[in-house]
């Protein structure tokens, strides 16, 4: 029998391997160039296409911790539409968004405070992130302080806290919706979605997979009694006929 050498051995295991070894993450794009920030970028209603640049924050925008009071590196106006963007680290708070707005092939690198905040007053807003990820957030990924309805379509997560959370503790707080369709979550992770019942709060999933998280410790619907002030209490994780609406059948673990 002819002998294999040891090399050509080596690189055909590692050939083998390899698609294993990517299956197991997220797939970010490589960016064109850099963009430094230092003052939050306004976009209005003609939208801003950042050409899959990265922008990352410097001088009061330099800071990647959890300050609840960094600026964004985005603020998005009422109407406004984001596209083709990479935010790097550090990224301050990410993007603002003011009312109804669409974040389109927006990647976060490293989530900051939190990597997108959705404010506005009115109860019919939308905010529409399609495509993109974000990956590396110890807490929030997107944050929702005002009314309306968040929908996160063709997503994907990795290595983070919540990808969304309903605001626990808002001085003011609303009725808010969120709706999940076609969201890859790479372990590890600690919860899909955190909202209030307490307030009226509706979760929808459907198309969500998890990929390895066998003992399946992410949880998909955390149910928390929020609050004006202090801290909101969980009260129940799981799916239910009012609030965290999904089947077992729309969630697949891999």
């Amino acid at each position: 029998m002819k002998k294999i050498a040891p090399l050509v051995l080596a690189a055909a295991l590692a050939a083998f391997l390899a698609p294993q070894a990517q299956a197991a993450g997220s797939t970010f794009p490589t960016p064109s160039g850099s963009k430094p920030v230092g003052t939050t970028i306004k976009v209005g209603s003609s939208g801003y296409d950042g050409g899959m640049q990265r922008f990352y924050g410097t001088g009061d925008l330099g800071s990647g911790g959890q300050g609840e009071d960094q600026g964004p590196i985005f603020q998005l106006a009422d109407g406004a539409t984001l596209k083709n963007v990479v935010l790097g680290a550090p990224a301050a708070d990410g993007v603002h968004c003011l009312g109804t707005c669409t974040l389109t092939n927006v990647w976060w690198e490293d989530v900051g405070e939190d990597a997108a905040t959705f404010k506005g007053t009115s109860s019919s807003q939308t905010m529409t992130i399609s495509g993109g990820g974000a990956r590396k957030a110890s807490d929030k990924v997107f944050q929702h302080n005002g009314p309306g309805t968040m929908i996160i379509r063709n997503f994907q997560v990795d290595d983070f806290g919540k990808l969304y959370r309903s605001c626990g503790n808002c001085k003011t707080q609303h009725k808010r919706h969120v709706v999940l369709e076609n969201i890859t979550a790479f372990s590890p992770g600690k919860s899909l979605v955190g909202i209030n019942t307490n307030y009226g709060d509706t979760a929808r999933f459907s198309r969500i997979t998890v990929v390895g998280d066998s003992s399946k410790k992410i949880a998909i619907c955390d149910k928390y009694q929020g609050v004006t002030s202090g801290e909101p209490k969980k009260i129940g994780t799981g799916a239910d006929s009012t609030n965290c609406l999904y089947k077992s059948s729309d969630i697949t673990y891999r």
